[in-house]
C-alpha cells in the first residue's frame, strides 16, 4: 500500500468528503479521488459509500482505518528514529484546549523554541474529547487536555493545576444575585461538546439547582468573556483566563467548592509511538516551568468573595 494513498484515505475518513480532505491536504480534488479509487482497487472492495452530503466509512473502510492510523504513526516514527541523534529536531503535532493555548502555551512553546530551535512546532485548538480522539489517530502528537483521562493507549504528564471560577458580569456581585437574575431567564455561555470545561459548568448549575437555561456555543475566549462582561450569560473558566482578558474589569469571579473547583490539564500522547527527542525535550520543558511555578508564591484570594454553596444558601 502507499503511504500517500493511506495518508489521503484518512483524510476524507475524518473530513467526511472530498472537498475537505483537498483543503486538509493542500492538493487538488483530482489527486485525492485519483488515490481513494486506486487504494480501493488494491484492496478489492469499497471503501467509502457516497452520497449527496459527502462520504462515510463503509464496514470495509471502518476495518482499515485503525491499521491506517498505524501504519502512518510507524512511518513518522521510523523517520523520527532515523534521524534521532539526541538533537531535537522534525516537528511535533501539539493540540491544546483554548484556554490553555491563550494562557500557558506562550511561556511553554516560547522556552521550548529557545531550547529547541530546530523542532517545528504546530498548534491545533479543540475540545478536550475531540484532543483525545486526535491524539488516538495519531494526526496529533501530544496534546493538552482536562483531567481526568483514563485510556490505556495513553500516558499523561501533570502539566498544570488550574482553579475555575464562575463567572458572572460585575453587577452580579454574588451567587444570590446571580439565582434570582435568572428567574428572568439565564444564559450559560460555553464551547462546544466535548469541552470539559462545558461539563463542569452544567455540573456547577444542576448542584444549584439552575436546571432550565440556555446553552450558547461560542468558538472563542474573548467571545465568551466579552459576552458575560455584557451582561448576556454566565461561565465557568480558569481563573488565570479570566484575571488576563481585557474584559476583566467588568467581570466576577466567584469560589467553586474543590470537588469542581479544581482541575489538572494533563499532557497525553500515546503509549505505543516514540516521538523522540524532541519530545522528551518539550516535557523536560514542562516539568522545569512547572518547577517554577510551583515555587512562586500562591495567587491571593478572590476578593470579597464567599464560597460558592455558602453564599447560594445550600
Amino acid at each position: 500500500m502507499d503511504i500517500s494513498d493511506l495518508r489521503t484515505f484518512l483524510a476524507v475518513a475524518r473530513t467526511k468528503g472530498i472537498t475537505a480532505a483537498v483543503r486538509e491536504l493542500n492538493t487538488v480534488q483530482s489527486n485525492v479521488t485519483t488515490r481513494i479509487k486506486n487504494l480501493e482497487e488494491e484492496i478489492g472492495v469499497p471503501l467509502f459509500a457516497r452520497h449527496s452530503r459527502g462520504m462515510i466509512l463503509t464496514e470495509a473502510g471502518q476495518r482499515l482505518l485503525p491499521h491506517a492510523e498505524r501504519i502512518l504513526a510507524l512511518s513518522r516514527e521510523a523517520k523520527t528514529a532515523a534521524r534521532d541523534d539526541g538533537v531535537p529536531r522534525g516537528q511535533l503535532m501539539i493540540g491544546s484546549m483554548e484556554t490553555t493555548a491563550a494562557v500557558r502555551l506562550p511561556t511553554v512553546l516560547a522556552a521550548y523554541h529557545r531550547a529547541c530551535p530546530n523542532v517545528k512546532l504546530h498548534l491545533k485548538t479543540a475540545p478536550t474529547a475531540q484532543l483525545i480522539d486526535s491524539v488516538l489517530t495519531c494526526e496529533l502528537d501530544v496534546a493538552f487536555v482536562a483531567a481526568p483521562v483514563d485510556h490505556p493507549a495513553l500516558q499523561t504528564f501533570l502539566a498544570f493545576d488550574e482553579e475555575l471560577v464562575l463567572v458572572t458580569p460585575r453587577e452580579l456581585g454574588s451567587i444570590t444575585d446571580m439565582i434570582q437574575s435568572s428567574a428572568e431567564g439565564l444564559s450559560a455561555l460555553m464551547f462546544r461538546q466535548g469541552c470539559a470545561y462545558r461539563q463542569r459548568l452544567e455540573q456547577v448549575l444542576a448542584d444549584l439547582g439552575l436546571r432550565s437555561y440556555e446553552r450558547l456555543e461560542l468558538g472563542t475566549l474573548d467571545g465568551i468573556l466579552g459576552c458575560v462582561a455584557a451582561g448576556v450569560g454566565i461561565t465557568l473558566l480558569p481563573r488565570a483566563v479570566v484575571e488576563q482578558s481585557i474584559h476583566a474589569n467588568e467581570l466576577s469571579c466567584h469560589f467553586l467548592p474543590p470537588s469542581v473547583g479544581r482541575v489538572s490539564t494533563l499532557l497525553v500522547a500515546r503509549k505505543d509511538v516514540r516521538l523522540g527527542t524532541a519530545f522528551d525535550r518539550f516535557t523536560d520543558t514542562l516539568r522545569d516551568l512547572r518547577s517554577i511555578v510551583e515555587a512562586s508564591p500562591a495567587a491571593p484570594p478572590l476578593p470579597d468573595r464567599a464560597p460558592l454553596f455558602q453564599q447560594a444558601g445550600h
